[in-house]
């Protein structure tokens, strides 16, 4: 059950950097198009609304599908690596070498293979949320005790109902800490996708906003972009908090 505390704390934090960040970092002489007041950033979200919201859109729909694309091809691998000895042990590793090459370097491979689209913003999307997934769910799928298989097969279930019944139950709380990480790393796929070729979306609209000198511009884009990523977040949370930890229990 949430405290008032847990939102009041949060909260005065949350202000007291607005606080400073409106009044001490003029004080120090920081020019307002370098970093702009958090009124002026605001006074920007309302006069670009309509900007903004236009550019929001192809962002979100890269996130969202880069988000379902990468972690359903992570939770079928990880179910095959789970029950392949040789396979995981042939393949895990290159997977885990993969994992340690940038975005930032694999972004421009994907716009010369897929083009300047939408494709391959979803893929780059894609690739953020199925590491942290992959990993989770192979460890998540193979915390069932040996005694509990045991037990399984003493009760001559099939090997679906004990990966439905035992196994899946086991890994949700290790896939949702995994979902929660790749939902905002969702919309950072996204963005970068946007970066390196795209004429719409966020990512295009904040490199604009840099090359052109327009701080408050950048500012509430990226605004837009954090408040994309809490959105995200919280949809994945309440997933959980009502459907599947009733299940676990």
């Amino acid at each position: 059950m949430t405290r008032p505390s847990d939102i009041l704390w949060p909260a005065l934090g949350a202000l007291s950097i607005l606080l400073v960040w409106q009044f001490v970092v003029p004080a120090l002489g920081v020019p307002a198009f370098i970093v702009p007041t958090p009124a002026a950033v605001f006074g920007k979200l309302w006069t670009d609304r309509a900007l903004l919201l236009a550019n929001a859109w192809p962002t979100a729909l890269e996130a969202v599908l880069g988000f379902l694309l990468g972690n359903a091809v992570a939770v079928l691998l990880a179910i095959l690596f789970s029950y392949s000895r040789p396979v995981r042990a042939a393949y895990f590793p290159i997977v885990l070498f993969l994992n340690t090459i940038p975005v930032l370097a694999l972004a421009p491979i994907f716009i010369l293979m897929f083009g300047l689209g939408l494709l391959p913003k979803i893929v780059i999307a894609a690739v953020i949320c199925f590491f942290p997934t992959l990993i989770a769910m192979v460890r998540g799928l193979t915390l069932a005790t040996p005694n509990e298989h045991e037990l399984m097969r003493v009760l001559s279930a099939s090997g679906w109902e004990t990966f439905w019944r035992l196994r899946a139950p086991r890994s949700l709380p290790m896939l949702f800490t995994a979902l929660r990480i790749a939902a905002t790393g969702s919309v950072i796929g996204a963005i970068v996708g946007e970066w390196i070729g795209s004429n719409a979306g966020l990512g295009a609209l904040i490199i604009q906003a840099t090359f052109n000198y327009q701080a408050d511009r950048l500012f509430a884009a990226v605004f837009v972009a954090a408040a994309m990523g809490l959105l995200a977040f919280g949809a994945v949370v309440l997933v959980e908090r009502l459907g599947f930890q009733r299940w676990v229990r």
